[in-house]
C-alpha cells in the first residue's frame, strides 16, 4: 500500500485509516507518517460496529476522500458500509482467500458479500480474480491489477547477511534453501518438510530456512523432529530485514494450497533467486519456467526433485536468477501499478486528479 501510495504522487493525495487492532496497527503508521502521509488510527473497532461506521463516515467527509480503498475483509465490510453512508466510491482489494479455520471461513464468506457491494474490485492475479468472479462480482466492476515491488530494495548478496543465514544452522551448509509466510495449513509447509527429508537423504549438506510464525507452528516443528530434520530445517521465526537476506538465498520455495499473488515471489525473483512454486492462484503469473518451476500442491516427491535439480546446476540456477529479475523488473513495478490504479480512480470520480484514503 505504501509503495502504491508513493508511486501516485503528486497525480493523487493519499491518507491511511487503520482499524486499531489492540495496537498492531502502530508500527506501520508510524512508518506511514515517516513517508509523509496522513496517518490515523481509528477510535472505535469491532464489535463496536455502528460506532465504526459512523467515524469512518465522519472522517470520510471530513477529508473530503474522493475514494476508498478496503484492504480485507473488515475494511470491505465497513469501509464500504461507510463509504455509501458518506456517498463516497469504494474500491475493494482482493488479494486471496485461505479457509484455513471455520472462523476465517465465515469472515472470508462475509468478504464476498461484502466484494458483490463494491463499486470497483482489484484482484491482484488473473486466478484472484477468477474466483471473485465467481464469488458473483461482475466483469464489469472487475479488474486485475496486479502486486508490484522495489525491485532495487534487493540488491546483490551481502557476505554478513549469509554469515548471519550461516548462523542458524549447526555446521555449514553447502546451499540454503527458504521459504517465508504465515505457518498456516494453506500454506503447505508441512508439505516443505517432506520434500526437505527427501531432499536430504540425497544431498544432506543442503539447509532449510523458514521465517515467520503462525498456529501451525508446533505441528511443523514436531514433523521436523520426528523426519529427522532438526539442524537441517530450521524454523527461523519473524524478521523484519528479509529483504536484506533474499539476495543470500540459493532458492526459495512456496508449497501453498492457495495464493492471491504471491509477494514472497517477486522479492525472490528481484533478489535473483529462483523460486520452486505450487501452481494455484496467481503463483503461475509469477514463476514461469525461464526462472523457476511450478509444481503441483500436495506432492513432496516432485518438490524435492525440483529442488535437488535446481540446486545441482549452479550456472543454470543463477541464469534463473537474472532472468527472475529482468522479469519481475518489466511486469511487476509500482510505477506501471500506479497507473492503473489511476485510471481506476478516474473512471469513478470522473476527476483528472484525486485524492484517496487507504482503509
Amino acid at each position: 500500500m505504501l509503495g502504491l501510495a508513493d508511486a501516485l504522487r503528486p497525480e493523487v493525495e493519499t491518507a491511511f485509516l487503520s482499524f486499531p487492532e489492540d495496537g498492531c496497527c502502530r508500527a506501520f503508521l508510524a512508518e506511514v507518517g515517516r513517508r509523509g502521509f496522513g496517518a490515523q488510527m481509528l477510535r472505535n473497532d469491532s464489535p463496536r460496529v455502528l460506532a465504526v461506521v459512523r467515524e469512518l463516515a465522519g472522517l470520510l467527509r471530513q477529508v473530503g476522500a474522493d475514494v476508498l480503498c478496503c484492504h480485507g475483509y473488515k475494511a470491505d465490510l465497513l469501509g464500504g458500509w461507510a463509504a455509501r453512508r458518506a456517498m463516497v466510491p469504494v474500491v475493494a482489494v482482493s488479494r486471496g482467500w485461505t479457509g484455513e479455520s471455520r472462523r476465517v471461513r465465515f469472515y472470508e464468506a462475509l468478504d464476498r458479500w461484502a466484494l458483490r457491494r463494491a463499486d470497483r474490485v482489484v484482484g491482484v492475479s488473473e486466478g484472484q480474480a477468477a474466483k471473485v468472479r465467481r464469488a458473483g462480482v461482475s466483469a464489469e466492476r472487475l479488474v486485475v491489477i496486479r502486486n508490484a515491488i522495489r525491485a532495487d530494495r534487493f540488491a546483490g548478496p551481502d557476505p554478513i547477511a549469509r554469515e548471519e543465514l550461516q548462523a542458524y544452522f549447526p555446521k555449514r551448509r553447502r546451499r540454503i534453501v527458504a521459504a517465508a509466510g504465515r505457518l498456516s495449513p494453506e500454506k503447505g509447509f508441512d508439505v516443505l518438510v517432506e520434500a526437505a527429508r527427501r531432499v536430504a537423504e540425497v544431498d544432506p549438506e543442503v539447509g532449510f530456512i523458514h521465517f515467520g510464525d503462525g498456529p501451525q507452528r508446533e505441528p511443523i516443528v514436531r514433523q521436523v523432529e520426528a523426519a529427522g530434520l532438526n539442524g537441517s530445517f530450521v524454523l527461523a521465526g519473524f524478521r523484519g530485514d528479509l529483504d536484506r537476506l533474499f539476495p543470500s538465498f540459493d532458492l526459495v520455495v512456496l508449497p501453498s494450497w492457495t495464493e492471491g499473488l504471491p509477494n514472497v515471489a517477486l522479492e525472490a525473483l528481484a533478489a535473483e533467486v529462483p523460486v520452486v512454486a505450487t501452481a494455484v492462484g496467481g503463483t503461475p503469473e509469477v514463476v514461469g519456467e525461464g526462472h523457476g518451476h511450478l509444481v503441483p500442491p500436495g506432492n513432496p516427491e516432485m518438490l524435492a526433485l525440483r529442488i535437488h535439480e535446481m540446486l545441482a546446476d549452479e550456472a543454470e540456477r543463477q541464469a534463473m536468477g537474472r532472468r527472475g529479475r529482468a522479469f519481475v523488473t518489466e511486469h511487476f513495478a509500482f510505477e506501471a501499478q500506479a497507473r492503473d490504479y489511476l485510471r481506476l480512480f478516474e473512471e469513478l470520480t470522473g476527476a483528472a486528479t484525486c485524492g484517496t484514503l487507504a482503509g
